[in-house]
């Protein structure tokens, strides 16, 4: 077979580093219809695909790529949205290096097919011709489902239940839809006509969408339960920041990144004064963090006009969990990494805006729970660095509104909701998945939670509120 093998990976364009460095635009430009189809001829069409295990809504991988091949491209597009509402989303955003594409056979010889690439290629076919044929949608039950949020776990989660006939309304407390997907991902990487597109489908499927509409404060579960709806998700995210909790942290021109991109991104600080958001742009810009959420604020301040974005990362580059693709972008936009760093106070001026941090060099000892080494501070490596802007970009944790407000349901010490495998919360009738349940994760295992949640509501509803287990 290894003569078979084409490791020939068909790399995806992309703006230049000088060029994307000026604009909010999208990075990476997409294939080209000659480019995708030379990619898809890649794929050995396995009779056990493993790319399918790997991939957490469980796209028939090998069939979209066929039909792609094959100039099928509404078959592709069919294909894609039996099992996901989102490909246009997940074709930007999801980690498939260490999902679908790391199961491919051609993994092995370090060339998996460019499966997100390819997916990403179908959605926006789909979106620009609107020649996708429609998804079955099944008989009306005559049951109806509240999800509340509308991130890619409640997304997925409605579009679900609309396509097994259920009535299903999403409550949204912003004034857009999306959640994480308008207010943390920039355009530069998720433009928000692709959002706002994938939205308008699963709003196509008979889905409701309410924007402006606080669950846990105009109303509580309990009410939605016993005026209208059957069951409920809780999709709602994990939207309130982590802090480093060292002094200075609250000073003037410290953001957390929630802030920050929220203001970039949600409200378009990045087209002030057009939009009526401002932020403070700064000369020299840290940010605190390894993750996704890290270089993003670190692009965005460089887009925003920063002279010098610094990373500041206190373990080294092998274990930070940001992509790679994201890491070597930021790298190339000019973006300087301090590895084996760590900031342990802030200094202001007497306005109380920041001036200076103060930093330790770490070492990496022992791995701690996650499999990462842990780190640990150098003796005598304190030193003191300018900066006139901080993004603490360390993690997020549940907003507590809609837990602290429903007493019936079990959560863990760090405010997530406990669920089960189907995603049952303790509170009957009522699912959870996504952030909510595991802190910061991605957005396509929101997604797969969101699935696994829809089926097991399906069940429930249609035997009345008893489990009929299958």
């Amino acid at each position: 077979m290894a003569d078979k093998l084409n490791l020939n990976r068909v790399e995806m364009p992309k703006q230049s580093p000088e060029k994307r460095k000026g604009n909010f635009q999208e990075v990476a430009l997409g294939y080209s219809a000659e480019q995708a189809a030379l990619e898809a001829s890649r794929c050995i069409q396995c009779k056990k695909p493993k790319c399918v295990d790997g991939c957490p809504v469980g796209v028939d991988i090998p069939e979209f790529i066929l039909a792609l091949r094959e100039g099928d491209m509404p078959g592709a597009a069919l294909s894609l949205k039996r099992k996901n509402a989102l490909p246009g989303i997940c074709g930007r955003v999801c980690p498939q290096e260490v999902q679908c594409e790391s199961r491919c056979v051609l993994a092995k010889k370090g060339a998996p097919v460019a499966i997100g690439r390819l997916e990403r290629y179908v959605a926006d076919w789909e979106q620009e011709t609107k020649k996708c044929p429609p998804c079955e949608i099944l008989p009306p039950t005559g049951k109806s489902a509240a999800v509340v949020g509308s991130g890619p776990a409640g997304l997925t989660c409605a579009a679900d239940l609309a396509r097994l006939g259920h009535k299903v309304t999403i409550f949204e407390a912003l004034h857009d839809g999306g959640g994480v997907l308008v207010y943390g991902i920039p355009e530069f990487r998720l433009p928000k006509s692709i959002v706002r597109a994938e939205i308008e489908y699963v709003k196509s499927l008979g889905v409701e969408l309410e924007l402006d509409s606080v669950v846990g404060r105009q109303v509580q579960l309990h009410e939605l339960l016993e005026n209208e709806f059957d069951s409920i998700f809780l999709g709602i995210g994990a939207g309130a920041p982590r802090f480093l909790n060292v002094p200075g942290e609250n000073l003037s021109g410290v953001y957390s990144a929630n802030e920050y991109l929220t203001r970039v991104n949600l409200m378009k600080a990045y087209k002030f004064p057009d939009y009526d958001t401002p932020i403070k742009k700064g000369r020299k810009v840290a940010v605190v963090g390894g993750g996704n959420v890290a270089m993003d604020a670190a692009r965005s301040a460089v887009r925003l006009g920063a002279e010098e974005v610094h990373v500041i990362y206190r373990r080294s580059r092998e274990e930070m969990p940001a992509r790679r693709e994201e890491v070597e972008n930021a790298m190339e936009e000019g973006v300087i990494f301090d590895f084996l760093t760590n900031p342990t106070r802030f200094l202001g001026d007497h306005r109380g805006m920041v001036k200076m941090m103060e930093l330790v060099k770490m070492e990496l000892g022992e791995p701690d729970a996650s499999g990462r080494r842990s780190p640990r501070v150098k003796k005598g490596s304190e030193h003191i660095e300018d900066v006139d802007i901080v993004v603490i970009a360390v993690g997020t944790v549940p907003n507590p509104l809609i837990a602290s407000s429903t007493p019936q349901l079990e959560t863990t010490k760090w405010g997530t909701i406990v669920v089960d495998e189907r995603g049952r919360t303790t509170m009957e009738g009522v699912w959870a998945g996504g952030d909510i349940t595991t802190g910061g994760a991605t957005v396509i295992s929101a997604m797969g939670a969101g699935k696994i949640a829809a089926a097991d509501m399906d069940n429930w509803m249609l035997n009345d509120g008893a489990w009929c287990d299958k």
